[in-house]
């Protein structure tokens, strides 16, 4: 694995942090980074990103899981960070399935057994990262137990959006516009031009500016909007996972009552059916929670800690 760009002066993690090129079973290129910890440890974390966001944005947690004793590996997405972009535009954030991200879940598994990272290993996405990390648990990935953050199991929509959602997107990869923006997206990343009042990400200033800062540091590391081809595949996985069972590992997952971004029902009906599962509700918190204010990201850590360390004596 050859070494990869790693901007750890903005990333505010371990002083360890490594990234490195590894190829998908498709071709494409995609940068991983880890933070291994010296000994076994307590395990490593596989930490899964949300839409938007790169490796850097993980530095903060990957310091508060390196603080338990865990080492952390996590990915850049394709079509995200420094890893491959997958249109003429590349600021646009385009999948052409969600299969293809179980190619990057596989490739990241690769590269945790090459570089030895310690067992037992435990999943932790956020928000679309929990999307891919339900499938990929499903599917029997290689983890004692696992926790979503603000998990998009449904994305949030007015009931006309939710009815004409599909169909449209349908119709617009149909006619060869799938890698064009959905209506209100554009190539500005969020984080670049939104002041943080009114901000849908998080009620906690410095969290919000700890991505802007990142945002103004290293541009190649930033998205813009999402395609009707990602909306589309995005739509058609969450109603595929809706009839999933859920895997028999030990889960919890955490929604802020005040997310814009994703929608609670689904998050609350899973894991009231989850045999091993229970659900956080925190208040006064936005979508990414580990951008929120110290006391939940304190809240968001600490259980899942818990958790993990309870699926190692059941």
């Amino acid at each position: 694995m050859d070494a990869a760009p790693f901007f750890s002066e903005i990333a505010d993690g371990p002083d360890d942090g490594a990234a490195f090129w590894v190829n998908a079973d498709d071709g494409v290129r995609l940068r991983l980074a880890k933070w291994k910890t010296e000994g076994s440890g307590a395990g490593t974390v596989l930490m899964f990103p949300g839409r938007t966001e790169y490796i850097e944005l993980q530095g903060r947690t990957a310091r508060d899981f390196r603080a338990h004793g865990y080492s952390i590996l996590t990915i850049d997405w394709r079509g995200h960070g420094l890893s491959d972009r997958l249109t003429e535009d590349p600021k646009t954030i385009h999948v052409n399935s969600y299969a293809d991200y179980q190619n990057d879940v596989r490739a990241m598994v690769a590269a945790a057994k090459a570089l030895d990272l310690p067992k037992p290993w435990f999943l932790f996405g956020n928000s679309m990262g929990a999307c891919i990390g339900l499938r990929a648990a499903i599917e029997g990935l290689d983890v004692k137990a696992c926790a979503f953050s603000a998990p998009m199991w449904r994305i949030k929509m007015s009931l006309i959006q939710s009815l004409i959602a599909i169909p449209v997107a349908w119709i617009a990869c149909r006619v060869g516009k799938g890698h064009v923006y959905i209506p209100g997206h554009d190539e500005r990343n969020y984080a670049s031009y939104h002041p943080f009042e009114g901000n849908r990400i998080t009620s906690d200033p410095d969290g919000y500016d700890y991505w802007v800062r990142q945002a103004r540091a290293e541009l190649s590391l930033q998205t813009g909007g999402s395609s009707m081809k990602w909306l589309l595949q995005s739509l058609i996985e969450c109603r595929h996972l809706s009839k999933l069972p859920s895997p028999p590992l030990p889960c919890i997952a955490f929604w802020g009552d005040q997310d814009e971004i994703v929608d609670f029902e689904p998050i609350e009906t899973r894991m009231a059916e989850w045999p091993d599962g229970s659900v956080v509700r925190i208040e006064n918190a936005k979508h990414a929670l580990v951008l929120e204010q110290p006391e939940t990201r304190k809240t968001l850590i600490d259980k899942t800690h818990a958790l993990f360390l309870a699926a190692l004596s059941s």
